[in-house]
């Protein structure tokens, strides 16, 4: 028996999501994303039973992209989906596990796969934040209800892990039956309530007097009290002014870049006169690299700060106040930088001055050179797995237009031929287009964001919504033309 015929029957028996039978209508779709997205953002209200206060989100520094929120029922995020999908790309990449991605089949197995990964991640991830001593269960809750801290901490970890299933459940629902997917849609609602906070709340920032942490009330405050920068620094930095031109440059860069691409001339081999062209983006494989990427980053980081916590400090040690700032070794160069107080040496030697370490200028430098590697040969990396398992390969690419009966002018009907043409195109743009991502990330994290969403959070938000624009204008077309949609392949 072979390992798919072994792993079949195990895949089916996982819970899923029902697929529509029959076309689904956009307005149906988009009750499906909203309702999806009210109940995301009313669980990630919902604190965790039983947890204390003195508790440490693991990662907080990554929320921009792995969305959910510290101390809610959405605590793990998106993070279990993501990572599950790094060791499957992987595993697919290298060929351990072999998989023929323009299979149907094929495709069916790595989907049951990469769930199957996910609830296992769920697990993984939640249980060393609970075990470790991150999520510390409350004496006071316990002593109420006559039971043993112990059983609160399984408690926890329960509610983590259903937070965890339910968050894999509403992807697929909005996959299915919404519009876009369940992972760009939480990633654009976390980073959209962080710039809005970053631009409107009147909360004073921590250890910086009666500023405020949104960038108009802090004008305003800075403005009454009659503040003026001494320093090119503060003129920058402080006042926000720095986060702001780098959040409209990323959006009018995104904007322009998801606009950028390369039409293939497509013609119908039975209907004269039918048209059309096969659009190459530049970000042709989207900006969800960027999450792996991250994911990737977060992973290590957790290992180095369990590791760390038991005294075991090969990778590195952590401290600070809340127990996740790199203080050395190699977690602190592979830590990724989320702004200006990460790299500009006036800014990051006073802070390791005051938790008793000492970085010099060419450490700083290093992690610079370190995090710019990450990303942009990450980018590159996973740019390529992920247009070949997602089925937007130049062999993929080549059988669907073949078999929708279109054909490129002035070449021979056959799958062979027209592989041959996007050979020439999708490979070389995908890496151009995962290099361009993986520095454009590189650029808005130096710089810094409004709400402090990060330049990757807010990257991937631009993006995201550009392309959920798309999806839903394209959606519009169907509907008001039914033929297009039975062209394309739609019941």
């Amino acid at each position: 028996m072979s390992f798919k015929e072994a792993v079949e029957p195990i895949l089916a028996r996982l819970p899923a999501v029902a697929s529509p039978e029959g076309h689904v209508h956009l307005k149906k779709k988009l009750l499906w994303t909203v309702g999806i997205l009210i109940l995301y953002l009313a669980l990630s209200n919902i604190p965790l039973f039983g947890m204390s206060p003195e508790s440490t989100d693991l990662f907080a520094m990554y929320r921009a992209f792995l969305a959910g929120q510290g101390g809610t029922l959405m605590l793990l995020g998106i993070g279990p989906i993501v990572t599950g999908s790094i060791i499957l790309q992987l595993l697919v990449g290298a060929k351990v596990i072999n998989l023929d991605m323009s299979d149907p089949r094929d495709q069916s197995i790595f989907q049951g796969a990469q769930k199957m990964l996910v609830f296992a991640m769920i697990l993984f991830t939640a249980l060393p934040q609970v075990m470790g001593g991150y999520i510390e269960p409350s004496e006071a809750v316990a002593g109420a209800f006559g039971v043993s801290p112990g059983f609160i901490t399984i408690l926890l970890l329960l509610q983590i892990c259903v937070g965890g299933v339910l968050i894999l459940f509403m992807d697929e629902v909005i996959s299915k039956w919404g519009i876009g997917s369940g992972v760009g849609l939480f990633i654009v609602a976390g980073v959209s309530q962080q710039i809005f906070t970053g631009l409107f709340s009147w909360i004073p920032e921590s250890g910086a007097g009666s500023l405020p942490i949104g960038l108009l009330p802090k004008w305003a405050a800075m403005i009454q009290v009659a503040w003026w920068p001494t320093s090119t620094i503060d003129l920058l930095i402080v006042t926000g002014l720095l986060a702001l031109v780098s959040t409209i440059a990323i959006f009018l860069v995104v904007v322009f870049a998801e606009s950028t691409r390369i039409e293939i001339p497509l013609a119908h081999s039975a209907v004269r006169g039918a048209r059309g062209r096969f659009p190459v983006k530049l970000i042709y494989a989207s900006v969800l690299p960027m999450i792996l990427v991250r994911a990737l980053q977060a992973n290590i980081q957790m290992i180095g700060m369990l590791l760390s916590s038991r005294g075991i400090t090969i990778l590195g040690e952590f401290g600070g106040s809340t127990g996740t700032t790199p203080l050395g070794g190699l977690m602190y160069y592979i830590s990724p930088i989320n702004s200006p107080y990460d790299w500009i040496p006036s800014l990051v030697v006073p802070e390791y001055a005051s938790l008793g370490v000492t970085i010099d200028v060419w450490q700083i430098v290093l992690r610079v050179f370190c995090d710019a590697g990450m990303l942009i040969g990450g980018g590159i990396i996973f740019a390529l797995f992920w247009i070949e398992t997602t089925g937007m390969g130049a062999k993929s690419v080549a059988q669907n237009i073949h078999q929708s009966g279109m054909q490129i002018p002035g070449f021979r009907r056959s799958p062979q031929s027209i592989e041959r043409v996007m050979d020439r195109y999708i490979p070389k743009v995908t890496i151009i287009g995962g290099a361009f991502i993986g520095a454009l990330t590189l650029f808005a994290s130096l710089l810094g964001t409004v709400g402090q969403a990060g330049g990757t959070g807010l990257l991937l938000t631009v993006s995201i919504v550009y392309r959920l624009y798309e999806d839903l204008a394209s959606e519009q077309l169907m509907e008001m033309h039914p033929m297009m949609r039975s062209f394309f392949g739609g019941s």
